[in-house]
This record gives structure tokens, sequence and C-alpha cells, in this order.
């Protein structure tokens, strides 16, 4: 093939000549080892890809984990809290003493209804309370009275190092909920 096109095709499709102007000698056409080499990965680039994947798939999980059972001691505080404030409206509403129990050994408390509350897994619970009232050794108690008094306490909600703090004033019965 002769003339313009045959130039283009031989320009377009062969090696890069030796200068401007110089056709491409016939050894500078034939394939080296390198550029014989297919385009792809190579076992340990794919093998570097996948441990990276892994890692990273590790960190997100245990940042999950922990933000799941964070929210589970979240919500069982929050949970405590508004049982405590319904046994405060039951003795303001009732107008008699309203008792609120703890039971540490067994991570369960007795709401306004008197139904047994167990805790999430994972949770220790305990009561500062007054002396009078801890029935035994395993016992907290938190009364309410009929004017939104009580005789004041705090529990405490453990997972690991974190505790959340649910207090009851001894003289308006407010509970407030306090994460350390």
């Amino acid at each position: 093939m002769r003339g313009p096109v045959a130039d283009f095709y031989r320009h377009r499709w062969s090696a890069p000549a030796a200068g401007p102007g110089v056709p491409a000698s016939p050894e500078s056409q034939v394939s080296s080892p390198e550029s014989r080499r297919t385009n792809g990965f190579t076992l340990l680039e794919m093998l570097a890809v996948i441990i990276l994947i892994g890692i990273a798939v590790v960190a997100v999980s245990i940042s999950v984990t922990q933000g799941l059972a964070s929210a589970r001691v979240n919500a069982a505080s929050s949970e405590l809290a508004g049982a405590l404030r319904a046994t405060r409206t039951q003795a303001i509403v009732r107008a008699r003493v309203q008792n609120f129990d703890v039971d540490i050994r067994a991570n369960t408390y007795r709401d306004a209804k008197l139904r047994v509350v167990h805790l999430p897994k994972g949770l220790r619970l305990s009561i500062t309370s007054a002396k009078e009232d801890q029935p035994d050794a395993h016992t907290g108690r938190i009364r309410f009275f009929p004017d939104g008094s009580s005789t004041g306490g705090r529990i405490t909600l453990q997972s690991g190092r974190r505790q959340w703090h649910v207090n009851v004033s001894w003289l308006t019965g407010a509970v407030s909920v306090v994460t350390q």
C-alpha cells in the first residue's frame, strides 16, 4: 500500500519513530516482553486490596457494634427515668406513697404498674438510696410522696467503662439522666 492512506496507517499504528519525519524501523515494530504484558492486576495487588477492605470492614463493624450497645443503654436509661417519673406521677395522683424498687442482683426494677422490667444483658445496675429504703442486701428503693417529693437517690447503669446516672432529687422528686 502506497500513498497518503498507507502513510496514515503506518504512522498511526506503528511504534514511535526515532525522530520527527523518520519512518519507524521494522525492529521497533516488534513487541518487547514489557509491551506483551496484559493490562491487569497482579495477585499481590489483589491481596493487598482484599486485606485493606477487610481492615475497613472490621473497623466499621466495631464502631457500629459499640454504637448499638450505647444506643441500647441510652434507651434503657430513658425507660428507667420514664418509669421513675410515672411512679412520681402516681404518688401525686393517688395521694399516697409509691415505691420504686430496684433489684441489683437480678438487674430488674419494678415500675409504677408493678411490672418487673429486666435490663438488657451486659448492663450492671446499682442504686444509692437511704439506708431505711433498703429492704435487703440486693434491693434498693426510692419512695415518692403525694406532694411530689421523694427520698431521693441515684440509680447507675454501667456498660464497660461508661456509666449513666439516673438521679432523683429528694426535694422535688425531679428525675434527670446524666451520662459519664
